[in-house]
């Protein structure tokens, strides 16, 4: 799946070999909604999106890969990512809370203990289910594809050919990938709650609950700054080190769905700017491509 400013695009290949790229008109989320113009709220609206986008994507490419008869709709993608919102917080917050408060009695520690416990489980939970996750071959060319989007936007980024040797020779990993956010967000939350740490336990887990949109609106601006700004780069670098599990070295033809996807999502002047720069991944030109009304 690729975002562009004005659009987004997802492509999978078939059964029978040939890639299919579908475009998406989505206008810049600022031009939609005041709200997401206003630093450290956008954040919110933003991940909102990100989840949004990438259900709709999975339903596509599952659809086009012969694994669902058909898309699914948009009931069942809101279901679906209450029930992913609320165990992910029953799991990465809410257990560790518990589990640190358990410990903090045990050792005799207080309030900052408590953060301190509660803020390693929860990284610790974070890296161990992706690690976990990724022992499946399934996710093994999850994380595979994860890196062929990487490097084809890493050689977008530098103006580079989409050919498979100019992108081939990128990172997989990237500093806006979402996997930095996640512990970026890891991170700060470490940071608010030991500010809360004198708070009674009850008070500790209501505020895990009800700050989640503030730290999100947080971890997104630094995210912003880390991907832009030489003097914080360093907060992407964790983010950096994590991509070595969620992306893998990709196939050439994995490659070329990536650039599929990337050569639907963009302006079709930009399209032409790519053409410019020299060949183009074979694999991805004979795509069939639904472009929704854009020029080819």
């Amino acid at each position: 799946m690729m975002r562009a400013p004005d659009a987004w695009a997802v492509a999978a290949r078939r059964p029978d070999g040939v890639i299919e790229a579908k475009r998406n008109e989505l206008p810049a989320l600022s031009s939609r909604n005041k709200l997401a113009k206003i630093p450290f709220l956008r954040g919110v609206f933003v991940l909102i999106e990100a989840l949004q986008l990438g259900f709709q994507a999975l339903s596509w490419s599952a659809e086009k890969a012969g694994e669902e008869e058909e898309e699914i709709g948009r009931k069942e993608i809101i279901f679906t990512m209450i029930f992913a919102v609320v165990a992910a917080i029953g799991i990465f917050v809410l257990a560790p809370a518990f589990a640190a408060n358990w410990l903090k009695d045990i050792l005799g520690g207080n309030g900052i203990l408590f953060v301190v416990i509660d803020g390693a489980l929860r990284i610790g939970l974070i890296v161990g289910y992706i690690w976990l996750i990724g022992r499946s071959a399934e996710i093994q060319r999850v994380f595979q594809y994860h890196g062929a989007e990487h490097k084809t936007i890493h050689a977008y980024e530098g103006g580079d050919p989409l050919d498979i040797p100019s992108i081939q020779q990128y990172s997989p990993r990237h500093p806006r990938c979402g996997t930095s956010f996640i512990i970026i967000v890891a991170m700060v939350a470490f940071v608010v709650f030991l500010t809360l740490a004198p708070l009674p336990f009850v008070w500790q887990v209501a505020a895990r609950i009800l700050l989640i949109p503030v730290i999100a609106g947080i971890s997104y601006e630094i995210l912003r700054a880390a991907a832009g700004q030489p003097w914080i780069a360093w907060a992407s670098k964790p983010g950096i080190w994590i991509q070595s599990i969620t992306t893998k070295e990709p196939s050439d033809d994995q490659v070329e769905v990536a650039v599929a996807s990337l050569l639907a999502a963009l302006e079709s002047e930009d399209v032409e700017e790519v053409k410019t720069r020299g060949a183009i991944a074979p694999g991805a030109l004979a795509a069939e491509f639904d472009l929704g009304g854009r020029d080819g």
